[in-house]
């Protein structure tokens, strides 16, 4: 997982990834939020098992009859 930070440029707060700058918001703690929001979704991807994320068939069966 990447390290967050909240950096302080001139009226806003960025938010940063690891070294990229991936968020700009006027607010501190709104910031804050943000970061503890994502890095809680990002720990509830990480629990879902692989075969929920992406199933193997569509789940929407094709119709096999054919269009003149």
């Amino acid at each position: 997982m990447k390290i967050y930070s909240i950096v302080r440029i001139d009226d806003a707060y960025v938010v940063r990834a690891g070294e990229s700058g991936v968020l700009k918001v006027a607010s501190r703690r709104r910031a804050a939020r943000l970061v503890s929001d994502a890095e809680e979704l990002l720990a509830m991807q990480a629990a879902t098992p692989q075969s929920r994320q992406t199933p193997a068939e569509p789940s929407i069966a094709r119709d096999a009859a054919e269009v003149p």
